[in-house]
């Protein structure tokens, strides 16, 4: 019977394999200078502190995943056209925090669309201390290479609110949200900290100085 042959058949039968099958094809590569793997006529990037390095390739029906060392350490979505670059901008901006004059030009940013509170900070960080400022922007930038870019954002959003523009003060508040605990951005939860009163200046207080300084 046909009862009799399943029976029959589920003995002769091999296990399943312990870890599941993955529908995917499996190839190698090399990391290009510019922080590039190539499959199938497409580039897609890695991190820049695996330049150079034997990774493997494994790509999904939709997603091509890049791993070196046991890990994985790219992630994009599969391309189906030819000769294309795919990039992640979190890639590259360990490498722009050496190199921070480069941040208008990098191909990687090229067609990121960057939030509105991101440019409102870049904007207050370059005016406060030019060159260092951007430097501290792209600081901020590679919190992403950790936390999620609605999370920057929300830690951004307060940090305008409260004129914190620093990166340690967003790190702070980006961790706070991750932890699940309020800030501590308030003086008033450190009383010990000695206060300073700033009087509005007055005309009269120079020509003081100015008269001492004669006698």
């Amino acid at each position: 019977t046909i009862g009799e042959r399943l029976k029959r058949d589920l003995a002769a039968m091999s296990p399943l394999p312990a870890m599941p099958y993955q529908a995917c094809h499996k190839a190698t590569g090399r990391v290009s200078s510019q922080s590039l793997v190539r499959y199938k006529s497409n580039d897609y990037s890695v991190p820049s502190t695996y330049g150079l390095r034997e990774v493997t390739i494994r790509a999904f029906v939709d997603v091509v995943e890049i791993g070196c060392g046991g890990g994985v350490i790219a992630r994009h979505a599969r391309c189906y056209e030819r000769e294309q670059m795919i990039f992640d901008p979190v890639h590259y901006f360990a490498l722009l925090e050496t190199k921070p004059g480069a941040l208008d030009q990098a191909a990687p940013l090229v067609d990121w669309e960057m939030p509105d509170e991101l440019q409102t900070l870049r904007r207050l960080m370059e005016a406060r201390h030019a060159r260092q400022g951007r430097r501290e922007f792209i600081q901020v930038l590679r919190l992403l290479e950790s936390f999620d870019l609605p999370t920057l954002c929300a830690a951004v959003r307060v940090a305008l609110q409260k004129r914190a523009i620093a990166f340690d003060a967003i790190k702070h508040l980006v961790l706070c949200q991750v932890e699940r605990r309020p800030a501590r951005l308030d003086l008033s939860l450190y009383p010990y900290l000695p206060r300073t009163a700033v009087q509005t200046t007055k005309a009269a207080s120079y020509m003081a100085l100015l008269s001492e300084g004669a006698a």
